[in-house]
């Protein structure tokens, strides 16, 4: 975990907003409204409560990460190229042949994922399996998994949060990017999702809701969690935007996977500079 202060997240998090912005620029293709609404919550794990060594991805005590909502996965590559998991010229290689930049995370080309992720329901049923190989092999290690709130609509979600529940992983940190925004064939509308905060308590997790945007919030959250070990997983309902940080792509569904053209891009990356120092 990183010695590293709330304003200093403020800004890891502006740089991530920027990189994985013009990784989906320069590959026409990808998902910037999920990427940008996680990024203060990436920040926060990546550069602060996550133990992870990028000169050795596979230590066997490091702490895992699950993005069952694979396809905003720029804003986890933008993590892995500022932490020094993967070198920085990579950031032209998005969605390209070869690349360990793919479409959704593919933990066979990319140095720092711990599983491929992407089809929509399943990252948690990842998370638990490797939260319950910790509990066995009496590893120290926790489990990180990041869902979106459309897919807690999926049943395997609740399957899985049945187990977490049954074998008392206290080992395991469920993070909802819940931005409240669903593509329902027309993209027109805020669809209201579950009360998810009450939905994961009453399958035995210990929950938490904030905003997903107040780093303070966030780290203290984190912080909260992790002197807790009483047996219960835990789960953090993250009130986010989906396109946080570029006035025109907050709230509005079409965004959820269209890249920026040149004039877009260049109003976007000076919009995310105003938050930098």
């Amino acid at each position: 975990m990183g010695n590293i202060t709330v304003d200093e997240l403020k800004q890891k998090a502006a740089e991530l907003r920027q990189t994985a912005l013009t990784m989906i620029y320069e590959a026409q293709s990808g998902h910037p409204g999920g990427s940008l609404s996680a990024a203060d919550l990436i920040a926060a794990l990546y550069f602060k409560e996550m133990n992870v060594d990028p000169e050795n991805p596979k230590w066997e005590d490091r702490d895992r990460f699950v993005l069952s909502k694979g396809h905003v996965c720029p804003i986890q590559y933008a993590a892995l190229l500022h932490r020094g998991f993967v070198p920085f010229e990579h950031i032209h290689t998005l969605r390209k042949y070869g690349s360990p930049f793919q479409g959704h995370p593919d933990m066979k080309k990319c140095p720092g994922i711990d599983i491929s992720t992407g089809s929509l329901g399943q990252g948690l049923s990842c998370a638990v399996g490797m939260a319950i190989a910790g509990k066995r092999d009496g590893k120290s290690y926790r489990v990180f998994a990041m869902l979106g709130d459309g897919e807690c609509q999926e049943g395997q979600i609740w399957e899985a949060a049945q187990t977490a529940n049954k074998y008392r992983l206290d080992n395991l940190v469920v993070l909802i990017d819940d931005n409240n925004l669903q593509i329902d064939g027309t993209c027109d509308e805020i669809m209201p999702n579950l009360d998810l905060e009450l939905k994961f308590k009453a399958f035995g997790f210990e929950t938490r809701r904030i905003d997903g945007h107040d780093m303070q919030q966030i780290v203290d959250t984190l912080d909260e969690f992790r002197e807790v070990n009483d047996g219960k997983p835990k789960c953090i309902v993250c009130n986010t935007v989906k396109g946080k940080g570029v006035s025109f792509m907050e709230n509005v569904c079409g965004w959820h996977g269209a890249a920026p053209k040149e004039a877009e891009y260049m109003q976007a990356m000076e919009e995310i500079a105003g938050g930098l120092k």
